[in-house]
């Protein structure tokens, strides 16, 4: 396949994208128990994450997500210690920026475009953050350019964090959850750590508006959670191909 199919077809995916984005963003409230029973874990263990890494001060990292939506998890970078000088955001849904930008404060960078063609030089990231954005994307050349350009934009010390589900949801065509070996894939050449967490939708449903204690207690069996939460990390010699910026 030449590159100018490759294009097209990201191209088309990037719509598909949009169409699917567009439907899926009024699914989600945090007025929904169990929606934010999961908003919650995610945080905790991506705390424990950053602790164990040890990005616990991140005055002066430079962090970018990609598929950033209204920006939720930027904010909560902020918050944690991040200047919003150095905050960026990708999406592909010039609504989901503009609430983005009307909810960050002033200094937050906010694109709307392709992260399969982020306008960044090589290295130039501390963190790189993906929400459930990768299995929204059905096109594998697509996830492997967007996975390529996360890996070209970070630093050689820098960090990918990845949170995303693994199972398939035979009601909902938009989305495609991504296995471990396929991340693995995505990556190559990096070191991966994966924890599940996120206890399975239809059972958080069923629970959280009783029981949000017992929701959190039973997403620490690993057998009923449905996503990943990971860190990828470049080893030591790994070179991705870029354009320099």
């Amino acid at each position: 396949m030449s590159s100018r199919d490759v294009s097209q077809d990201i191209q088309f995916e990037d719509e598909r994208i949009r169409r699917a984005y567009a439907k899926r963003e009024r699914r989600y409230s945090h007025f929904d128990p169990s929606h934010s029973v999961a908003v919650y874990e995610v945080e905790t263990q991506l705390l424990k994450l950053l602790r164990r890494k040890n990005r616990t001060d991140l005055s002066s990292y430079k962090i970018l997500e990609v598929g950033c939506g209204s920006g939720y998890w930027l904010r909560r970078m902020m918050e944690w210690g991040a200047a919003p000088a150095n905050l960026f955001g990708v999406d592909l849904l010039n609504e989901r920026i503009a609430a983005a930008r009307d909810r960050s404060p002033q200094g937050t960078t906010l694109i709307c475009g392709s992260a399969a063609e982020l306008e960044f030089k090589d290295g130039y990231f501390d963190i790189v953050a993906q929400f459930t954005m990768f299995s929204s994307i059905l096109d594998r050349p697509a996830r492997k350019k967007i996975a390529a350009e996360m890996l070209r934009v970070v630093k050689p010390t820098g960090l990918i964090i990845w949170v995303d589900f693994f199972v398939r949801n035979p009601r909902n065509p938009d989305v495609r959850g991504i296995r471990k070996s396929e991340i693995a894939e995505l990556f190559p050449g990096s070191e991966i750590s994966l924890k599940r967490i996120w206890l399975a939708p239809p059972i958080a449903s069923a629970i959280a508006p009783y029981s949000q204690i017992m929701c959190t207690a039973l997403s620490r069996m690993p057998m009923l959670c449905t996503h990943y939460l990971g860190a990828i990390e470049k080893c030591p010699g790994l070179e991705t191909p870029g354009n320099g910026g």
